[in-house]
């Protein structure tokens, strides 16, 4: 079942890249017939064909239009495998805000992020895309969130993450809460030079990092 299952991980991460919504669900259908882990499904499968769409883009092999044909797969995979997620409940009682920066209007990442932390038992606070760094930190303050999460797709709207943690320092809430950056842009040592509490590079390595900076861990 081992070498079956990881075939069936890369026929899904491919069904994505290749666009084939059909063939995702197909796959996906699979893989709840075969009782497999469909939080490894979504890791080794749907988000692994999202990351490559994502290398693809970088690449220019892929455009917005090829992109988005690919997060419509991905969508239709996802409507079928969430169902059957077990939330681990590691973060349980820990509340999270996500969303994408303003001036990006790209939110496929951050769906699947915020799947991820919802399976690892955080209550997830999505406040969806092109939001103003002070909305981040204004929610962060109502709901008494631990960790802010940041996305985006684009190197020009990279400034509005270095000011959610501008806002926190001037607030004096930087000790209280921690900021996670992502997307296809950032690396680890913006996320560094930014002051950041870490990145990742996809949404599987969020919520591992997320649940690591709860528990007092480092980045």
């Amino acid at each position: 079942m081992a070498q079956d299952k990881e075939q069936l991980f890369r026929y899904l991460s491919d069904a994505v890249v290749e666009m084939e919504e059909d063939k995702t669900v197909a796959i996906s259908n699979s893989i709840i017939e075969e009782n497999i882990d469909a939080y490894e499904a979504i890791e080794k499968g749907l988000s692994d064909g999202m990351n490559r769409a994502g290398q693809l883009y970088e690449e220019e092999e892929y455009f917005i239009p090829e992109l988005l044909i690919c997060a419509d797969a991905m969508y239709a995979g996802l409507d079928i495998l969430k169902l059957h997620l077990k939330v681990k409940g590691a973060g349980t009682k820990n509340k999270v805000v996500i969303g994408v920066v303003e001036g990006d209007t790209h939110d496929i990442g951050k769906n699947l992020v915020r799947i991820m932390l919802e399976t690892s038992g955080f209550e997830v606070f999505d406040l969806g895309r092109d939001i103003p760094p002070r909305d981040f930190v204004e929610k962060a303050k109502e709901v008494g969130a631990k960790i802010i999460l940041l996305s985006t797709l684009m190197t020009t709207t990279m400034e509005g993450m270095k000011e959610v943690l501008s806002i926190l320092k001037k607030e004096n809430l930087r000790d209280q809460i921690k900021v996670m950056v992502g997307g296809g842009p950032i690396s680890k040592g913006f996320a560094d030079r930014i002051g950041a509490d870490g990145y990742a590079a996809n949404a599987s390595d969020a919520a591992k990092l997320a649940l690591q900076l709860v528990a007092g861990g480092v980045a």
